[in-house]
């Protein structure tokens, strides 16, 4: 029973970066389709249940070799969330000349990816607290960690819909303010 519990608090606590790029996503298309919602939950719960197996795997294979992986990889997070943030307030301003009732500026799929990555890298240092489990363990594990991440990027982007549904305009500003926010925390995170 420990070991579910453990897994559940893992998954909440790994699925709040991706809740709020979720609300940021809504913010940024609140005409959103339920099949966009649908995808943008599915890339946050894999990447978040993919990240702690492989951190696993890495702690069971050559954790001595890959030492540098647990400096770099938190630079990467900073930058890719620094820059779709970024990219996200422009669009938001060059948007905010077009006329009013255009639609907003939506989500790519690849733009997606990165912020599956960036938003999931910590989750790679959950191999090291699961690295005693037994490989179905580390499975179920990360399994759970991706259902409840799932849910909570899902819950994420309806909040950022209805959100965004009021403040249409700034909503990509808000959403893009969300991303850098993020990113200065992992940075204050890096260098304290």
């Amino acid at each position: 029973m420990d070991f579910v519990i453990n897994s559940i608090l893992l998954g909440i606590g790994l699925a709040m970066d991706a809740f709020s790029v979720s609300v940021s996503n809504g913010l940024r298309e609140p005409k959103m389709k339920l099949g966009k919602l649908f995808l943008i939950a599915s890339v946050f719960g894999i990447f978040q249940g993919v990240m702690p197996l492989t951190g696993w795997c890495i702690v069971k294979v050559a954790v001595s070799k890959l030492v540098f992986l647990g400096k770099v990889v938190p630079w990467i997070a900073v930058a890719v969330l620094l820059f779709l943030g970024v990219k996200m307030i422009i669009e938001g301003l060059s948007s905010g000349k077009k006329e009013e009732g255009s639609d907003a500026v939506k989500l790519g799929f690849g733009a997606l990816i990165l912020q599956g990555i960036a938003t999931s890298i910590d989750a790679l240092s959950v191999g090291l607290t699961i690295s005693d489990y037994e490989i179905m363990y580390a499975v179920i594990c990360a399994a759970i960690i991706a259902v409840i991440t799932f849910f909570i990027s899902a819950v994420g982007v309806v909040l950022g819909i209805k959100i965004g549904k009021i403040a249409t305009n700034k909503a990509p500003l808000i959403g893009g303010a969300i991303l850098i926010i993020i990113a200065i925390e992992i940075f204050v995170k890096i260098i304290i």
